[in-house]
C-alpha cells in the first residue's frame, strides 16, 4: 500500500516553560477522559449511588487508582522509549499477533460502544426535547460526529471537548451541589469495603464489574498515545506536561463521578426507589429540583456520552488503523494514522453501524452499557501483562526509564487482579443476561 501522504506526523509541539504555558498546552488528558467518561460511568455511579447508597463507592476509588496507573505507564512507554515508537509497537515487539488481535477487538469494540453511546445520544435527546423519535436524533447527531472526525484537526476537536467540559462541570457538578453530598457517607463508602446484598435488577457484583470495566482498564486506555502524537507531544520532554495534564483531567473525572454517585444516593437511594431504567435515574430530579434541574443533569448526560461516541470514532480509528499497518507492514514508518483509510472505515463503522439497533427500537441503553463495560474487563489481563512486560524491560523502554521495583510489584498485582476481574466480568454478564 502506497504510504506517500502518511509520513508526515504532526510537528512537535512547543515545550511550555512558564504557568501560562502549561495552562494552554492541556489539552489531551481532556479528550480522553471526556472518551472514557461516558454512560458507563455516569450510569455505574448513578445506579450504584442508587441501589446501594455510598456503599459501593470503594469500587470506584480502586478503579480509578488502577486506571490511573495503567496509563501513567502508557504514557511512559510512548513517551520516552528509545526506539521512537507508540505502544502498540512495544506490544508487536513482544508477539506479531497483538497487531491483528487488536485490530479485530477495536473494530468490534467500536460497534458495541458505539451502540449503546448511540442509543443514548437519541434517548436524551428525546427526554430534552419532548419531540422526534429516538432514531431521528440519533441520526442527526451521526452526521453532526462524521463531520467532525472523518477529517480531524486536532486544535478544533480539543476545543469541541473543552466545550462540553464546561457544560458538563456546570451540569453534574451544579446539580449535586444542589442535591447535597453527605460527606460522613463519602467517607464511610470510600474506607469500609462492603458489597451489599441484590437490589433492584442489577446485583452487586455486576455493578462493581461494570466499573471496573468502564473505569478502571479498558481498550479505550490505548486510545490515549494517539492523542498525545495528535498534539505533537513526542519525547521525554514532554513528560512532564503530559503527567500535569492527566493529573488535571483525571480530577475533573473524580469530581463528576462523585457527582452523579451523590445525585444517586441522596435522590433514589435515600427516598428507598431503585434504577431499572434512565428514567428511574431522572425522575426524582424533576421532583426534587424541577423540571429545570432535570433538564440540566440531561445536559451533561449528553455532554458525557456524545464526547465519548466522538472519542472512540477518532481513539478507535487510530488504534485501528496503526494495527493494521503493523499487521501488514511491521517496518512501517511513523505516520498520522488519521490519513489511513482503515481510520475512515472504523471511524465511520463506529457511528453508523449501531444505527441498525437504533432504527429497529431493540437497544436498551442501561442494560447494554453495564454489559458492554463488564466484558470490557476480559481484555484487561492481555493489555495489563503486556504492558507490565514492555514497561519492565530495559531492551524495550530502555534502563532510565524501567519500572522500578515497587512499580513492578504493582503491575504484578495488578495483572493478577485482572485475571481475576475477567473470570468475575464472565459470571456478572451471564448473570445479568439470565
Amino acid at each position: 500500500m502506497a504510504t506517500s501522504r502518511l509520513d508526515d506526523p504532526t510537528p512537535p509541539a512547543p515545550i511550555p516553560r512558564s504557568f501560562t504555558d502549561y495552562v494552554k498546552s492541556f489539552g489531551p488528558g481532556f479528550v480522553v477522559i471526556l472518551t472514557w467518561l461516558g454512560s458507563g460511568d455516569i450510569l455505574s455511579a448513578g445506579i450504584s449511588g442508587g441501589n446501594y447508597g455510598y456503599a459501593l463507592m470503594w469500587a470506584m476509588v480502586f478503579a480509578l487508582l488502577m486506571r490511573f496507573f495503567f496509563v501513567t505507564t502508557i504514557a511512559k512507554y510512548q513517551l520516552c522509549n528509545p526506539h521512537g515508537e507508540g505502544v502498540l509497537d512495544g506490544l508487536v515487539r513482544l508477539h506479531r499477533w497483538y497487531a491483528p488481535f487488536l485490530l479485530v477487538v477495536a473494530v468490534i469494540v467500536a460497534h458495541i460502544n458505539g451502540t449503546y453511546m448511540v442509543a443514548g445520544v437519541g434517548e436524551i435527546m428525546v427526554e430534552l426535547t419532548g419531540a422526534g423519535r429516538e432514531w431521528q436524533w440519533a441520526l442527526v447527531w451521526v452526521v453532526v460526529g462524521l463531520v467532525i472526525i472523518f477529517r480531524p484537526v486536532y486544535a478544533r476537536v480539543e476545543w469541541v471537548f473543552k466545550g462540553f467540559m464546561v457544560l458538563m462541570t456546570v451540569s453534574l457538578l451544579g446539580t449535586a451541589i444542589w442535591v447535597g453530598p453527605d460527606l460522613a457517607g463519602i467517607l464511610k463508602g470510600v474506607l469500609t469495603f462492603q458489597l451489599p446484598a441484590t437490589q433492584g435488577p442489577f446485583g452487586a457484583m455486576v455493578v462493581a464489574m461494570a466499573m471496573v470495566g468502564a473505569v478502571g482498564g479498558s481498550l479505550m486506555n490505548l486510545v490515549y498515545p494517539y492523542f498525545l502524537e495528535q498534539k505533537g507531544w513526542r519525547g521525554p520532554a514532554y513528560r512532564r506536561v503530559q503527567t500535569y495534564d492527566f493529573m488535571l483531567a483525571m480530577g475533573a473525572m473524580i469530581l463528576f463521578n462523585l457527582a452523579v454517585w451523590t445525585l444517586g444516593a441522596e435522590l433514589v437511594h435515600a427516598g428507598g426507589s431503585r434504577i431499572g431504567t434512565l428514567d428511574d435515574l431522572t425522575g426524582l430530579l424533576g421532583i426534587v429540583l424541577g423540571n429545570g434541574g432535570r433538564l440540566l443533569f440531561f445536559l451533561g448526560l449528553f455532554g458525557a456520552v456524545y464526547t465519548s461516541l466522538l472519542g472512540c470514532g477518532l481513539g478507535l480509528g487510530c488504534l485501528a488503523s496503526h494495527a493494521y499497518r503493523r499487521w501488514r507492514t511491521p517496518e512501517a514508518p511513523p505516520t498520522d494514522h488519521r490519513l489511513h483509510p482503515v481510520y475512515r472505515l472504523v471511524a465511520v463503522w463506529t457511528l453508523v453501524s449501531p444505527l441498525v439497533w437504533v432504527f429497529t427500537e431493540r437497544a436498551d441503553f442501561v442494560r447494554l452499557t453495564l454489559l458492554v463495560n463488564t466484558l470490557m474487563v476480559v481484555l484487561i489481563p492481555a493489555l495489563a501483562g503486556g504492558l507490565w512486560w514492555i514497561t519492565a524491560s530495559p531492551r524495550l523502554i530502555g534502563p532510565r526509564y524501567r519500572n522500578r521495583w515497587w512499580e513492578n510489584l504493582l503491575m504484578g498485582f495488578l495483572f493478577v487482579l485482572a485475571l481475576w476481574g475477567a473470570v468475575e466480568s464472565v459470571k456478572s454478564a451471564a448473570e445479568m443476561l439470565d
